[in-house]
């Protein structure tokens, strides 16, 4: 298995699913004010310059939530999407979900994620090494006066499965 989760795959789903038909793809998705602060506050190694910007980055979540939706009219079932807030809240009936699409057993090991001592190089290995926890969850509503351009260019999005956006 190969996993990838860079922001910007959402642009290849296309791609992928012509170049390997039998690929599981698994859209996590997070209410889109997270998505984009967590994006704005990272400063990402290499690309994703789009990040740097509000306005941007409202623009380019939108255009991915646009697509996902084009991909689940066109291809129905091709994505599978799971809801990052859901997995925080039921970790384990989360994780099965995530599995079974993929054909594999769940395993105890799969909710001990932290205690693997492999490597990790993303923009969350400080995440990965702490057991799931929800303290972030909803730390963008704190900065909402200063979101307000990522708000306003994400206003014109739909935001199934999510409370909508101020």
């Amino acid at each position: 298995f190969f996993i990838d989760k860079l922001p910007g795959n959402w642009v290849h789903v296309g791609l992928i699913h012509l170049i390997l038909p039998n690929a599981k793809i698994i859209d996590a998705r997070r209410h889109p004010m997270a998505t984009g602060f967590s994006c704005f506050k990272q400063l990402f190694a290499r690309g994703h310059h789009y990040s740097y910007d509000l306005t941007e980055l409202g623009l380019y979540i939108r255009d991915y939530i646009r697509l996902m939706d084009h991909f689940d009219s066109v291809l129905p079932g091709i994505v599978h999407r799971m809801n990052y807030e859901a997995l925080i809240d039921h970790p384990e009936a989360e994780l099965r979900q995530w599995l079974a699409v993929c054909g594999l057993a769940f395993q105890q090991s799969c909710l001990r994620f932290h205690d693997n001592p492999r490597p990790i190089s993303t923009a969350s290995s400080e995440q990965v090494r702490r057991p799931i926890f929800r303290d972030h969850i909803d730390n963008w509503q704190k900065f909402l006066s200063n979101l307000a351009p990522l708000a306003v260019a994400l206003d014109q999005v739909e935001n199934r499965g999510h409370e909508e956006i101020p």
